[in-house]
C-alpha cells in the first residue's frame, strides 16, 4: 500500500535543497490533486504523535531537521547551529504552527552535541551545500549504507558536516591555476577516523577529484583493511566486478572478495554501473591482496577520456564525465618508489591536469621527517625515505591536496613544521568531536581528581593497578577477568539477540615489553597459567564467582542483561573457554616487524567468524592495528619516558553492549632506571590532560571575530609548545615564526602548573604572596559550587585585593616554564584596552575541615590548610584546583547585578561586575609534609599555587582571545623561519 503522506513529504523536502521553505505552498505545487488533503498540518501532527519506532515519515523529518540543525553555513538563518533559535527559524520558514512544532521537538530534539573545531585560513566556499547536493552519487550511496548499518540520523548528519568541512577547504578541482591545499584532521584513538576519510573521499570524488591515493599504514594487513573498507562502503560491487557477470563462476576468476563471507551482501550496490546511471565509474589501481605494483595498463591507466580534447581534464565538461581512479598504498619505500617512477613516465603535462586527493592515514607514523638535524649537511635537509617520497608525490602532482589523519593534536607534524612545507597543515586543522558512545580518556581517568589518596569513579570502575605487592602481578586475575567477561557477553547475547553482533570478537591485549624475544616467553607463561586455571573445575568456578561478585556486579550497567548471581552465569563459562581455546591455543603473538606475524588466520577480524584470543605484542600491535572486541588490557611496558597516546591508547574505542566490562590492568610502579619507578597510569593521564585542554583551547579560538580567524594553522606550533615546553623546531637554525604573546580568558578558569623546584625560588614566591595572606578575614565563610541549597560547599577565608596590587604579585613570581603563564599575565596587564577593565580581585583561601587535614603557618602567617599535589610530568603539576572551588569561583566572576543567584546569597554578595577571583592553594609535595612542632612549615617546602578567573569586563566582546607576534611579517603563512629573520 502506497504511503501517500510519506511520498508527498519526500517530494517536498527534496525540493528544499537550499534550506527550509513554506511547506504548504510547495506541497500544493507538487501534489497531484487540485486540492490536496495531505498538506493539512493536523494529519501530519497526528501521524508523528502516534508514530512508533521505525516510522519512515518521522525518520525522514529526523534526518531533515537534524541536518538543518547542524549546518555550519545556512543562508536562511543567522542563528548559530545546534540551537533552539536555528530550529525556530526553520519552523518559521516552513510555516508550522505552535502545536506541530512541539510535536516535532518531542520526536526530534535539537541536536546539541559539539561539531568539529576548525582552524583555517579563509576558505573559498566553492563547495557549497547546493554544489554538494547536485553532485552526490557516491556520498548518497555511502550515507544510505551507514543508515542500513544502524547509524543514527545525528551520527550521519555529524559525519556529513565534518566531511563537508574538509572538502570545502580543498582547492576547487576546476580552478584554472593549480593549488595544493595541506590539512590535518585530528580524531580520537579508534574513534572512526576511517569513516570520516571515506566520507571525504566520496564527496571529493563527486566534486571532481579524479585520482585518490590513500596511504594506508605500514603493513599489508593494515593496507588491506583500508582497501576492503573503501571497496565495501564506497567503491561498491559494480566497480569491483567491472561488468563481470556475478552469476558466471568463470567470469569471477581473479575478482576480489569471492572468499569473503560479507560478499556481496554487505558491499554497497549502486544498482548498476554508475557510468550507465549517469554518474561515473571508479577504477581500482590496487586490490585487497595486491598493493601497488605498477600501473596495470601502463601509462594508459592515468589517461582520462576527454569530451573536449582541446580543453584540460579539469575543465568541467571533461572532469565530470571522467572515471575516477583510487589506490590504497602501503607506506613502504619500495612501493612508493614504483608509484613515483610510473608517474614520472607519464610526465608533467598530463599530471598537472589531474585533481588529486592524497589521504595519509596515521599521518604521524612514517610520514614525518625524523632524521637528526645535527647530522644534516649545512643548508640541506636530509629526509627519511617516506617523508621524501610524499614530498616527491606532491611535487609531481601540482593539483594534489594532502590531508593527514591522526589521533593526537600534538602530532609530530608540529614538531618541525618547516621541514619542507610539504605536509605541514598550512591551510586547515580540523579537530573532530568525541563521538557519541565512544569510550575515551574521561572513562578511565578522573581528570578533576586532586586528592591522590582517593580513587575516582572512572578508575574504580575500569582500572586495576599493578604494584607487584601482595596481589602479585595480577596476570592470572586479568586472565580470569577475560574469560569472565566472555561468559558475560554470551549471557547477554542469549538474553538480547540484538547484542550478538557486537560480541563477534572478544580479545585481551597483553603489552609488557618491546623485546620480541620476551613475547614468546610471555606467551608460554600465559598459556601455562591458562591451562592450570581449572576454569571448569570447583576451584576455578570459586575464583570466578569471587571476581564476579567483587569486581563486575557492582559496576554492571543496569540497562544490559546481567545475571543476579554467578550460578546463572556458570553455564556460559565453558562455552567462553571453548571459543578462546579454538585453534589449539588461547594466545597469539603479534610483535610485527614482519608481515607473517599479522598474516594469521586467527587474527583476521574480517574473514574469521570469531576472534576470541589473548594477543601478546609490542609497539606494532599498538599502532594503527584495530583490536576488535578488546575488553581486557594488561599493560606494563617498561619505559624510560611516558608513552605517547598512539602507543598506549588501545583500550579506547567503541564498546557497545560491554563498556561496563572493560578492564585495564596497568603498572603503577614500573622500574625506570636503578632507583626510579614510573606510574604508567599517571604518565598517560598527564598526556591526556594536556590534549583535552588543548582541544578545548582550539574550540575557543575557532570562533571567527569580524569574519576573520583568531588563529591560523601557522600559529598552532607555539600553542602546542605552551603545553609541551620542550617542543621546538628540530633544526638549530630555525625558529617559530609566530610568537604567542597573549591569551585572554574572560570568565574562564586559568590554572598555571609550571611552578619552580629550586628552594630559593619557592621561598621567593611565598614571600611575594605573604602580604596577601594578611588581607584575608579571620572568620571563615561557606561557599557553594552551585545554587542548590545544601549542595557541595566548602569553608574559606576571603579578602579583596586591588588589580594593580595583584599584578605586582603576579609579575614578581618565578616559574619553571615562564612561557606557560606569560600569555595569561599579558592579558591581565592589558585589561581595559577595549574593555571595561578590572577593579579588584576576591582572594579565596579554601580551608579543609576533615579530621585528616594538615595546617601550618609560613613566615608568621595564620595557619593555612595544606593541599597535597604531585608533579605529573617534569616540573608540571597535574590538576591543582578542586572542582567545587572552581565552580564557586566561576559563579562569582561570571555573576553580575542582573543575574540573581537564588538559593545562595554568599556568591552574589561577593560578586562585582569588574571583579575577578583568585583561589590560593598552599601546596606541599611531601606526604606527610614537614611541619615543625610549633606548627610552621619552611617556605622552601611550600608551593604557592593558584587559579584565577578574570571578569568578563576584562576583554571587549568582539576581540580576539589570543594574540601572536609575527617575527617575519613578509612570511605570515610560514610556521618556521630562519633564525635572525626580519622582525615585524
Amino acid at each position: 500500500m502506497t504511503d501517500h503522506l510519506l511520498q508527498l513529504h519526500g517530494d517536498v523536502l527534496a525540493a528544499m535543497r537550499r534550506g527550509p521553505r513554506n511547506f504548504a505552498k510547495l506541497a500544493f505545487v507538487l501534489a497531484e490533486d487540485e486540492e490536496p488533503a495531505d498538506t493539512d498540518q493536523g494529519g501530519f501532527r497526528d501521524r508523528v504523535t502516534a508514530a512508533g519506532a521505525g516510522d519512515e515519515l518521522t525518520a525522514l523529518w529526523h534526518r531533515t531537521l537534524t541536518g538543518w540543525d547542524l549546518a555550519e553555513q545556512a543562508d536562511w538563518s543567522t542563528a548559530a547551529p545546534r540551537t533552539d533559535e536555528r530550529r525556530a527559524d526553520a519552523y518559521d520558514r516552513l510555516g508550522f504552527d505552535t502545536t506541530l512544532r512541539k510535536v516535532l521537538d518531542h520526536a526530534v530534539p535539537v541536536f546539541r552535541e559539539p561539531g568539529p573545531t576548525i582552524i583555517s585560513t579563509t576558505p573559498t566556499w566553492w563547495y557549497s551545500r547546493d554544489t554538494a547536493a547536485v553532485r552526490s552519487f557516491y556520498w548518497s550511496a555511502y550515507e544510505q549504507l551507514l543508515r542500513r548499518k544502524g547509524w543514527s540520523d545525528a551520527a550521519v548528519a555529524g559525519l556529513d558536516e565534518a566531511s563537508h568541512a574538509v572538502v570545502e577547504r580543498l582547492a576547487d578541482p576546476t580552478r584554472p591555476d593549480a593549488y595544493g591545499a595541506r590539512g590535518l584532521v585530528v580524531g580520537y584513538v579508534q574513534s572512526g577516523k576511517t569513516a570520516n576519510f571515506t566520507g571525504v573521499t566520496a564527496k571529493a570524488i563527486d566534486a571532481g577529484y579524479r585520482l585518490v591515493i590513500v596511504l594506508g599504514g605500514t603493513l599489508n594487513l593494515l593496507r588491506g583493511q583500508t582497501q576492503r573498507r573503501l571497496d565495501m562502503e564506497l567503491i561498491g560491487q559494480e566497480n569491483i566486478l567491472r561488468g563481470a557477470d556475478p552469476a558466471d563462476p568463470e567470469a569471477l576468476i581473479g575478482v576480489d572478495y569471492q572468499d569473503d563471507e560479507d560478499w556481496p551482501e554487505k558491499f554497497v550496490s549502486h544498482q548498476g554501473r554508475p557510468s550507465v546511471l549517469g554518474a561515473f565509474d571508479i577504477e581500482r589501481l590496487t586490490t585487497r591482496d595486491d598493493d601497488y605494483k605498477s600501473l596495470a595498463t601502463g601509462i594508459r591507466a592515468l589517461e582520462f577520456d576527454k569530451q573536449i580534447r582541446t580543453q584540460p581534464l579539469y575543465a568541467p565538461d571533461n572532469l565530470h564525465r571522467a572515471a575516477a581512479r583510487v589506490m590504497v598504498v602501503k607506506k613502504n619505500k619500495s612501493v612508493l618508489s614504483k608509484l613515483i617512477k610510473d608517474l614520472k613516465k607519464i610526465g608533467g603535462p598530463l599530471l598537472s591536469e589531474i585533481p588529486t586527493l592524497i589521504i595519509d592515514d596515521e599521518s604521524d607514523q612514517a610520514s614525518v621527517n625524523t632524521t637528526d638535524p645535527k647530522k644534516w649537511e649545512e643548508g640541506k635537509v636530509t629526509r627519511t625515505a617516506i617523508n621524501g617520497q610524499i614530498s616527491q608525490l606532491l611535487g609531481l602532482l601540482p593539483r594534489a591536496q594532502y590531508v593527514g589523519y591522526t589521533a593526537t593534536p600534538f602530532a609530530n607534524v608540529f614538531v618541525d613544521p618547516g621541514d619542507g612545507d610539504d605536509i605541514f597543515p598550512r591551510d586547515f586543522l580540523i579537530s573532530l568531536p568525541r563521538p557519541t558512545g565512544y569510550m575515551g580518556v574521561q572513562d578511565f581517568h578522573d581528570l578533576d581528581r586532586t586528592d591522590e589518596s582517593a580513587v575516582g569513579n572512572a578508575e574504580r570502575a575500569h582500572v586495576r593497578g599493578i604494584y607487584d605487592d601482595a596481589h602479585g602481578d595480577r596476570l592470572a586475575e586479568a586472565l580470569d577477568a577475560f574469560i569472565l567477561t566472555g561468559a558475560l557477553k554470551l549471557y547477554r547475547a542469549s538474553h538480547d539477540p540484538s547484542l550478538e553482533s557486537h560480541f563477534r570478537h572478544h580479545t585481551m591485549l597483553v603489552h609488557e615489553s618491546v623485546r620480541m624475544a620476551e613475547h614468546a616467553a610471555l606467551a608460554l607463561r600465559i598459556s601455562s597459567i591458562w591451562h592450570q586455571a581449572a576454569y571448569t573445575g570447583p576451584e576455578g568456578h570459586a575464583r570466578l564467582e569471587a571476581l564476579f561478585t567483587s569486581d563486575f556486579q557492582p559496576f554492571a550497567d543496569d540497562g544490559l542483561p546481567t545475571p543476579a548471581s554467578y550460578g546463572e552465569l556458570r553455564p556460559y563459562v565453558s562455552r567462553a573457554r571453548q571459543l578462546i581455546n579454538s585453534g589449539g591455543t588461547p594466545v597469539l603473538v603479534v610483535n610485527g616487524d614482519t608481515e607473517r606475524d599479522y598474516d594469521q588466520p586467527d587474527l583476521d577480524f574480517d574473514r574469521t567468524p570469531n576472534v576470541w584470543k589473548i594477543l601478546v605484542g609490542g609497539t606494532k600491535l599498538s599502532r594503527g592495528f584495530t583490536v576488535e572486541g578488546l575488553t581486557v588490557t594488561y599493560y606494563r611496558r617498561r619505559t624510560q619516558q611516558a608513552d605517547t597516546l598512539m602507543q598506549m591508547g588501545r583500550w579506547f574505542g567503541f564498546r557497545p553492549g560491554y563498556r561496563d566490562l572493560v578492564r585495564l590492568y596497568i603498572g603503577r610502579a614500573e622500574p625506570a632506571g636503578r632507583t626510579r619507578t614510573v606510574d604508567l597510569y599517571e604518565a598517560f593521564e598527564a598526556i591526556c590532560r594536556d590534549e583535552e585542554t588543548f582541544r578545548a583551547q582550539l574550540t575557543r579560538y575557532a570562533t571567527l571575530v569580524d569574519g576573520k580567524p583568531q588563529v591560523t594553522p601557522a600559529q598552532i606550533p607555539p600553542l602546542v609548545s605552551q603545553h609541551l615546553s620542550w617542543l621546538k623546531p628540530s633544526a638549530r637554525n630555525k625558529m617559530f615564526n609566530a610568537e604567542l604573546v597573549e591569551i585572554r580568558s574572560p570568565g574562564e578558569w586559568v590554572e598555571p602548573t609550571a611552578y619552580p623546584t629550586a628552594p630559593a625560588d619557592l621561598r621567593h614566591n611565598v614571600e611575594v604572596w605573604r602580604p596577601v595572606l594578611d588581607l584575608l578575614g579571620a572568620d571563615s565563610v561557606t561557599l557553594r559550587r552551585d545554587a542548590i541549597a545544601g549542595g557541595d560547599g566548602f569553608e574559606a577565608q576571603i579578602g579583596t585585593l586591588g588589580h594593580e596590587e595583584l599584578l605586582k604579585v603576579l609579575c614578581d613570581l618565578r616559574w619553571s616554564v615562564p612561557s606557560e603563564f606569560s600569555p595569561h599575565l599579558e592579558s591581565l596587564l592589558s585589561a581595559g584596552e577595549g574593555g571595561e577593565g578590572i577593579d579588584d580581585w576576591l582572594v579565596i583561601l579554601p580551608r579543609q575541615t576533615s579530621s585528616r587535614r594538615v595546617e601550618a603557618s609560613v613566615l608568621g602567617s595564620v595557619p593555612l590548610s595544606l593541599a597535597h599535589r604531585s608533579r605529573r610530568r617534569g616540573d608540571l603539576f597535574g590538576a591543582i584546583g578542586e572542582p567545587k572551588h572552581r565552580e564557586a569561583a566561576l559563579r562569582i566572576a561570571r555573576a553580575n547585578r542582573a543575574e540573581g543567584l537564588s538559593g545562595d546569597k554568599a556568591p552574589e554578595s561577593f560578586a562585582r561586575e569588574r571583579r575577578g577571583v583568585v583561589v590560593l592553594y598552599p601546596v606541599v609535595e611531601e606526604k606527610p609534609p614537614t611541619v615543625s612542632p610549633a606548627g610552621d612549615i619552611a617556605p622552601e617546602h611550600l608551593v604557592m599555587a593558584f587559579g584565577l578567573v578574570a571578569p568578563r569586563s576584562s576583554t571587549a566582546t568582539q576581540k580576539n582571545l589570543v594574540r601572536f607576534r609575527t617575527v617575519d611579517s613578509t612570511r605570515k603563512d610560514s610556521a618556521i623561519i630562519e633564525r635572525g629573520a626580519g622582525v615585524s
